[in-house]
């Protein structure tokens, strides 16, 4: 009974990062292909293979996130992480639908967190305040702070020479910072995943916490992803790459370099599993700043700042709700 709900836990766990994958397609691509720097079929197998190369770079972060709550064991404990998914899968559906660049991240840690309360199950407050709660709010402001720095300094550099070729140059170089920009989304994202597969093996008396992931659980991790990725996400890409400010090349580069240094970051420093949604819609606020402050949508920057608060409690509402109705049906302890 068990091993059956936990290979069903894993198989939900995949679908969560094949939809995480064609959600969070247009952080890495949708710059490079409003500003024409890459194709739109060749930005997405390149996102797609920078994604599954990526998701092999690290484990702290899969471990952060397997840390947030402490299910109870056995088939209860299972079903209250398949709840945390559940919510998860269904906020990515919604805000994909209304092409909103929200986060999968906080959607998936809102979700788990969400059925825990429902389960009275243990919920570690310290890691989520410590590795999601200040994160998600200080790597945007990071990030569009830089972005806008970053930008200003491109600005000067190149104040004096022919803006057609440096234009030019910055939308070939966006084919490095697009690329760095995936790496650092498999890094952050596919760990996400192989945490939660890995919680569900603990849980099910499978594997226990001290343990590494098994390569199994990365590769699948990384593959589904990757399927998501190459499926693409166009109407958020819309979002990102236009209707927030008309981006050129080297505002592309710069957004993109930037956001890629704040995955790169926060993964291996501070084992934070950060918004990469977050992250990359700062950065092109910040780096659209420097044309003027009115040059940035503000109105469309207003829902997906609305999308992001919103994103923890109606994800964990959701997996609340699913947990409840699983606890009636199949009448848990």
């Amino acid at each position: 009974m068990e091993l059956a709900i936990v290979i069903a836990v894993v198989v939900v766990a995949l679908v969560f990062d094949y939809t995480n994958g064609f959600h969070d397609a247009a952080n890495a691509i949708a710059t490079s292909v409003s500003t024409r720097a890459l194709t739109p079929r060749i930005a997405l197998l390149l996102a797609a293979v920078m994604n599954f190369v990526g998701a092999f770079l690290g484990q702290k972060v899969a471990h952060t996130v397997s840390d947030t709550i402490t299910p109870p064991s056995g088939a209860h404990g299972l079903t209250v992480v398949m709840a945390g998914l559940l919510g998860a899968i269904a906020w990515n559906l919604i805000t994909w639908y209304f092409g909103l660049p929200s986060s999968s991240s906080h959607a998936l840690i809102g979700g788990l967190a969400g059925s825990a309360i429902a389960a009275g199950a243990f919920v570690n407050w310290m890691t989520v305040l410590e590795k999601v709660v200040i994160p998600m709010f200080i790597s945007p402001v990071v990030a569009f702070g830089l972005g806008f720095g970053v930008m200003l300094a491109i600005m000067w550099i190149f104040r004096r020479a022919n803006q057609h070729k440096a234009q030019k140059g910055f939308r070939i170089a966006q084919t490095i910072s697009a690329a760095a920009m995936a790496l650092g989304h498999g890094l952050q994202d596919a760990q996400k995943t192989m945490g939660v597969i890995f919680l569900a093996l603990v849980t099910g008396g499978f594997l226990s916490a001290d343990d590494d992931l098994p390569f199994w659980v990365i590769a699948a991790a990384a593959t589904a992803i990757s399927l998501g990725t190459m499926s693409g996400g166009w109407r958020i890409m819309r979002t990102l790459g236009r209707r927030i400010i008309h981006l050129d090349p080297s505002r592309g580069f710069a957004a993109e370099s930037v956001a890629a240094s704040v995955l790169y970051t926060t993964a291996y420093v501070w084992e934070a599993p950060i918004s990469t949604t977050h992250t990359i819609t700062s950065s092109i606020m910040g780096v659209g700043a420097t044309k003027r402050f009115s040059a940035v949508r503000w109105g469309v920057a207003k829902s997906i700042v609305a999308a992001w608060i919103f994103t923890f409690p109606a994800a964990g509402t959701v997996a609340a709700l699913v947990y409840l109705l699983c606890h009636f049906v199949f009448q848990l302890p």
